[in-house]
């Protein structure tokens, strides 16, 4: 059976949760051939179950609580409604929801019916639904009422359900809740069949589209599981936005490999004060977000929260170790870093119980065989491309990237799947993001990590994001400028300006030291909310035709 080696797999991670050491040196991946993971994992720890499997708290105070067992009656009906609207089994269908019930129940349904989920953010607009239609070769869509006027320019015979009130010409979910609570499926599913693809956000291009099995991502987030920490009847609480890679994997994935609850608060404006309440009066007991949440939360009064998440961790992007050490500060908890990709499930990670060392994403999760690679000769190396060893191949890994063999078969050549990031080891194993390989660059012949310079510049209290890029110099060739958002109460001016490169000149050896500055209010960010350095780096080269012209607005080091 297949759940009898995943629960195995599953149960030695929990088992080993404080023992990096025993972890990685005896977890193995289970080997799965027939594989559905709702109906083989989450139906089966569904059984008689009453705990709660997901709690959604609304902006307005409402909030409702799904119990594992409801889910799988739920998601049954839901099965049975799609298959009658069509749905078979490798039939693309887009999810396109919010944060609501009717997410988690179709994510459960397509899976149960073999479909091929194609998760989508409601803020896509036409041309990017055109593009998921196109490519991803949909048949269908579920999307909620409010977004089914974007669909009137998106041509093509796809099936339509409308989530919400009803709409002339779509299809009403609610009428699911009729449907019949069991479900038969069509046959058994194989580990290596398709379930998402996903569409990854497309810092410097066109968005990939990255293919994952019923094996991959569902089997593969143990890895995730471990690094969080997760316990059966935890609470856990992660902000990420639906139709990101980020949403599968902690807040469906991970916790409930787990078997813990899932915990969401809805809120249309980010309120630090107001999530601190929430996080305190619901128990959360895990809590994950992304770097930019952990920098507005240090500006609110951490202190208001009288009983802190037993684990705290971070993804998305590197966090700067000054936000590390406010929470840590405040709560006596240490903010755990960790490193994935929407190809993988988490690869580098410090999992619970083991020593933090500032600055590091921590060391290889079980089941990851990580290696830093020269990204020229290919050769191993103390600092190079984070890359991951095929011959022991790690179930989190993407199959590949639809429709593109060519791309596929230049990120997995010679035996090693590459990540495009660069790190760097320490002896002890702590692997250091160093910054992706486009972002990296070179001043006086001295390399330059934006990721190292943004976080000394984060430490400075005016600063609440910054980006660091190269700006054309007539001596040095380039020369790191960093684009700034001020915190509050500062304003833009070269007093300001001054204060920041003084507390630069303080903390960077003098070749890394920070040259030109600009005020920004908004810095450019892709759609899941990743600074597009791309946009700096091609403006730097517009605003200076030559090396000696400057723009105004910009502020210099030696001028200050």
């Amino acid at each position: 059976m297949p759940a009898v080696e995943f629960r195995a797999a599953r149960d030695f991670l929990l088992g080993a949760r404080e023992d990096h050491a025993a972890a990685y040196e005896k977890f193995q991946w289970p080997v799965l051939t027939g594989f559905n993971w709702a109906l083989d994992w989450f139906d089966k720890i569904a059984e008689d179950n009453d705990a709660p499997a997901l709690w959604i708290v609304e902006e307005d105070g409402g909030e409702a609580r799904y119990s594992f067992a409801e889910l799988a009656r739920r998601s049954n009906q839901v099965a049975n409604r799609l298959r009658t609207a069509g749905v078979r089994r490798g039939d693309r269908i887009i999810v396109m929801l919010g944060n609501q019930v009717e997410l988690w129940e179709t994510l459960l349904a397509a899976m149960k019916l073999g479909a091929v989920i194609i998760p989508s953010t409601p803020l896509l607009g036409p041309a990017d639904l055109r593009d998921r239609l196109t490519r991803g070769k949909a048949r269908h869509v579920v999307v909620g009422s409010a977004d089914t006027p974007k669909f009137a320019d998106v041509p093509g015979d796809y099936t339509r359900i409308a989530v919400g009130e009803p709409v002339a010409g779509w299809l009403p979910y609610d009428a699911a809740y009729r449907a019949e609570e069991t479900f038969t499926p069509y046959g058994t599913t194989m580990a290596s069949d398709t379930l998402l693809l996903y569409f990854t956000s497309g810092t410097t291009a066109q968005p990939k589209l990255v293919e994952h099995t019923h094996a991959s991502y569902p089997a593969g987030h143990l890895s995730t599981m471990y690094w969080i920490g997760l316990r059966p009847g935890d609470v856990h609480l992660n902000i990420s936005s639906p139709g990101w890679a980020k949403h599968a994997w902690s807040n469906v994935f991970a916790p409930w490999n787990a078997e813990a609850c899932v915990f969401i608060f809805n809120y249309t404006r980010f309120d630090a004060d107001r999530l601190l309440n929430e996080l305190d009066r619901c128990g959360v007991t895990s809590f994950c977000a992304p770097p930019t949440v952990w920098r507005m939360l240090i500006q609110a009064d951490l202190s208001r929260l009288q009983t802190p998440p037993r684990e705290v961790v971070a993804a998305g992007e590197p966090l700067n170790p000054e936000v590390i050490e406010r929470v840590k500060e405040v709560w006596g908890i240490t903010i755990r870093d960790g490193f994935g990709q929407t190809e993988t499930t988490l690869q580098v990670g410090n999992s619970p119980g083991q020593p933090v060392k500032p600055g590091s994403m921590g060391r290889p999760m079980p089941g990851y065989k990580v290696e830093l690679l020269d990204p020229i000769s290919g050769e191993a190396a103390e600092e190079g491309e984070i890359c991951l060893d095929l011959t022991d191949r790690p179930l989190g890994l993407m199959k590949g990237y639809h429709g593109d063999d060519e791309r596929t078969e230049q990120v997995m050549a010679n035996g090693f799947y590459r990540t495009g990031d660069i790190g760097s080891r320490d002896a002890d194993g702590y692997i250091t993001y160093v910054g992706r390989t486009d972002d990296v660059f070179k001043a006086s012949d001295y390399k330059i990590s934006p990721f190292e310079l943004e976080s000394v510049l984060i430490e400075h209290e005016a600063v609440a994001e910054a980006a660091v890029v190269p700006s054309p110099d007539p001596v040095r060739l380039a020369v790191p400028k960093a684009y700034v958002t001020l915190a509050a109460g500062w304003e833009p001016t070269a007093e300001t300006a001054a204060s920041i490169f003084a507390h630069c000149r303080a903390q960077l050896s003098p070749y890394k030291r920070l040259r030109l500055l600009e005020f920004t209010t908004e810095l450019p960010k892709t759609i899941s909310g990743k600074i597009r350095r791309v946009e700096l780096r091609a403006s730097e080269v517009d605003k200076h035709p030559d090396a000696d012209a400057r723009p105004a607005g910009e502020f210099r080091e030696d001028a200050t």
